[in-house]
């Protein structure tokens, strides 16, 4: 299941994306399709079109740190598997951080590869289904790796695995067809039922967790 933060924490999580993609590819849209994908998420979001532009000029600024993509793992009280995705400039500080969150909590923070192996790594992407057959595009997506396809108010939604997000972000382009929003996933493969005192200790490591400025998904195995 993933934990989606708050407004301003959506804002400084696609900020950084930005500025991960523009050091990537370059700070040109039109030549760099990680930061295509970020600005339509930016743009989802309802991230202000001066905030956007402000981050892709900072991220060319040759004084501005990067940042470095970790991968935690660890259990939570009760057996719960956690992943965090963090995009950090420190990650002594962000190791440091994220570990005492799970000793405060009766957690244990793992090796890596310890829990990661129990999520499916996923992408999808929202697009506006209007003048397209649903059905129809799935079929055509099935060659690019897509595995389900499905409507609902918010437009035409497409799910495949991690790897495939390149094949499918460039057949929707090439198409025309407009993208609302991307993004990846972790759905864990297994989840586990708790009772309410249980799902309070997860919860209260979950939050501290999400509170903290370097983390920029959170990803766990407690069924909702």
């Amino acid at each position: 299941m993933k934990r989606w933060a708050a407004m301003s924490k959506a804002f400084t999580r696609i900020g950084k994306d930005i500025v991960m993609a523009v050091k990537e590819g370059g700070p040109d849209p039109d030549a760099n399709s990680k930061l295509r994908a970020v600005i339509q998420n930016a743009k989802a979001v309802n991230m202000p079109k001066d905030n956007i532009e402000r981050a892709i000029k900072r991220a060319s600024d040759k004084n501005q740190g990067d940042y470095k993509e970790v991968l935690f793992e660890g259990y939570a009280p009760h057996g719960i598997a956690i992943l965090i995705e963090t995009a950090t400039d420190n990650n002594t500080r962000t190791v440091a951080n994220i570990r005492s969150y799970f000793n405060k909590c009766n957690g244990s923070l793992g090796t890596s590869g310890s829990v990661e192996f129990m999520f499916d790594h996923t992408c999808s992407f929202t697009i506006n289904g209007e003048g397209l057959d649903p059905e129809e595009l799935e079929l055509e997506l099935i060659d690019f790796g897509a595995e389900e396809v499905f409507v609902d108010e918010d437009g035409i939604h497409i799910y495949a695995p991690f790897e495939n997000f390149g094949a499918i972000q460039k057949e929707l382009e090439s198409r025309d067809i407009e993208i609302i929003s991307s993004g990846f996933d972790r759905i864990p493969q297994v989840t586990k039922e708790l009772n309410e005192e249980e799902v309070a200790d997860v919860e209260k490591l979950l939050e501290k967790i999400e509170e903290d400025d370097d983390v920029q998904n959170v990803f766990h195995s407690m069924k909702e």
